[in-house]
């Protein structure tokens, strides 16, 4: 008998002795060291420690001799009394077809708090499922947002009446599309449009947005029943912002070379000029998908590449206006976009460009042969090598000279120039390279160029003349927010960049017709002491009246002939606009 009982000892005596998880082990082992006084080296080996973990275990449990190594069970309610007492009221409302949100809300009226998480752990433990999509006549009965009518020309109001809208500096600028045909132009590029809202509404409707530059994700729906920006639109209300986004996935990518080529027609023959140098740049518009087809560009304002969609915009320089774009380039297509602006500017104006201006990475130097053989002045950067640049700290002192910048608002006034011509790989002949210091940078800037009569002064303050596309363009991103493709008006990006290209225009005409320093003004500028007014509209049976409230520009609109206004609008019924100022 004594020895089966000692037998059964020894059958469990490993479920003690051999240590079943981690901490069994740190403690069996620190045990037979500390207890046992066995060797450090043998319990080390003995519980598959090896020398030094081992003293840093022994360590620990010094600093931290109270360690618990067996802890009890932990101690607390096995029940929710505060989800239990309303169990069954949830499981009664449920019944009664009412979302998880609906029941919070009636168990606060019955004096019970219960978080929505709380209710859907209830519902899921008794076995409901998630409800289907209600119709509204099945959903309980509370406050709603009013919803505003469907948008359809024709229910376009324009019986006699007077309101109040915040867009009244829109009207500013239509005068100047009721002389554009805006809809021929749209349905000869083939637009897609409806009986409810034709192509020029819809247009007009993601116009008004562009040209009122507010924050494109804070538009539309605030703002849906201002009937003064559906009424520039032509329509009885502004689409919703859903319309807006398919809309613009609607219109074929091909559509926007015609529009473009017949909207600088257009804008031509109202006056707005044409200058003879330009700047040239790319800009990458930010993507944050997962799309594998979009490609890394590198993103300037962040001084790194990422996922965006390359656009390619040309600034008229004298004018300060972007006369083109695209946005559906790739990166084997970049470097021959130069050429095709060419193209399109000897297509519509029948001339060259005289001169282009850009940076290094816009195109090669096979295209700058291109270029110096059609005769057009170019001025750009080179990279700067090792080689490059070695070569250049090696030139003597007496080979540089200082020139002075002239109507130019900068510290560095003063740089110090090296005059030369180079060869380069792919353009035939020699070609001017002005290497510049003093100019605030740490290392030299490298200008290339095939205008060989020019001052280098007149040279290098061209070139920072430049620089103001790329304000323009972080103007355009900002007033015209190109970059707001996560915002609640998605839209494509060549639909924005045309948008941005219509704006830019009508903001030049604008500033060009108040005169007195605005034909140069930023948009923003012209924005905010002129478009930014809110206004009374009247219709009667002849004229639609905008009436602007007092405002400290108001005389400058005046003397520039904007109280004179009489003009038929041909998609408000050919009612004729008359504007007045307070």
């Amino acid at each position: 008998m004594s020895n089966s009982i000692s037998n059964n000892l020894t059958d469990w005596a490993p479920r003690f002795l051999v240590p079943a998880n981690a901490t069994h082990r740190q403690y069996e082992a620190l045990r037979a060291y500390f207890a046992e006084h066995r060797p450090s080296a043998e319990v080390a080996r003995r519980f598959g420690y090896s020398p030094g973990s081992f003293r840093v275990l022994c360590h620990a449990f010094r600093r931290d001799p109270d360690r618990a190594f067996f802890l009890s069970p932990a101690k607390g309610p096995k029940t929710a009394p505060k989800m239990d007492q309303v169990r069954q009221q949830v499981v009664a409302l449920r019944k009664q077809n009412l979302s998880m949100y609906d029941i919070r809300e009636a168990l606060e009226q019955s004096g019970h708090s219960l978080s929505p998480a709380a209710v859907a752990i209830i519902l899921r433990q008794e076995g409901f499922a998630r409800l289907p999509r209600r119709a509204d006549d099945e959903r309980p009965h509370r406050m709603r947002p009013t919803a505003a009518d469907v948008a359809d020309v024709r229910q376009l109001d324009l019986e006699p009446r007077h309101w109040r809208t915040q867009f009244g500096g829109l009207f500013l600028f239509v005068p100047l599309l009721a002389r554009i045909p805006f809809d021929r132009i749209l349905d000869h590029a083939g637009f897609p449009g409806s009986q409810k809202v034709p192509a020029g509404a819809a247009m007009r409707s993601l116009l008004a947005l562009k040209l009122f530059g507010n924050a494109r994700h804070s538009q539309v729906m605030s703002h849906v029943f201002d009937e003064g920006l559906a009424l520039f639109a032509g329509l009885n209300v502004i689409p919703k912002r859903s319309f807006l986004t398919e809309y613009s996935c609607r219109i074929d990518p091909g559509c926007y070379p015609q529009v473009m080529r017949e909207w600088f027609d257009a804008v031509g023959a109202l006056g707005l000029g044409r200058g003879a140098s330009f700047n040239l740049d790319f800009h990458t518009i930010p993507y944050h998908g997962d799309d594998a087809l979009v490609e890394k560009h590198y993103v300037s304002k962040r001084s790194r590449r990422q996922k965006g969609l390359l656009a390619f915009l040309a600034e008229d320089a004298d004018r300060r206006v972007f006369c083109y774009a695209n946005g559906e380039l790739r990166k084997n297509q970049q470097n021959d976009e130069l050429l095709r602006f060419v193209e399109f500017w000897k297509e519509r104006t029948g001339h060259l460009p005289e001169e282009l201006v850009f940076d290094s990475k816009l195109t090669t130097y096979q295209n700058l042969n291109r270029l110096n053989q059609m005769g057009i002045a170019f001025i750009t950067l080179r990279r700067r090598s090792h080689k490059l640049l070695a070569r250049i700290y090696q030139v003597p002192a007496s080979a540089w000279r200082r020139i002075e910048l002239e109507n130019i608002a900068r510290a560095y006034r003063t740089p110090r120039v090296l005059d030369e011509r180079v060869k380069l790989p792919g353009y035939v002949g020699p070609i001017r390279q002005l290497t510049i210091t003093d100019l605030g940078h740490e290392e030299p800037t490298l200008l290339l160029t095939n205008q060989l009569r020019r001052t280098p002064a007149h040279l290098v303050g061209r070139y920072a003349q430049r620089m103001i596309i790329e304000n323009h363009i972080a103007d355009g991103i900002d007033f015209f927010h190109m970059d707001a493709l996560s915002s609640a008006v998605a839209m494509k990006v060549n639909c924005d960049l045309q948008l941005t290209l219509m704006a830019s225009s009508l903001y030049r005409l604008l500033g060009a017709q108040i005169g007195l320093g605005y034909e140069r003004a930023k948009s923003r500028h012209i924005f905010r002491d002129f478009v930014d007014a809110t206004a009374t509209i009247e219709i009667d049976a002849q004229h639609v009246h905008v009436h602007f409230q007092k405002r400290a520009h108001n005389p400058l609109l005046v003397a520039a002939g904007f109280d004179k206004t009489d003009l038929a609008i041909p998609w408000l019924g050919r009612k004729r606009l008359a504007l007045t100022f307070g």
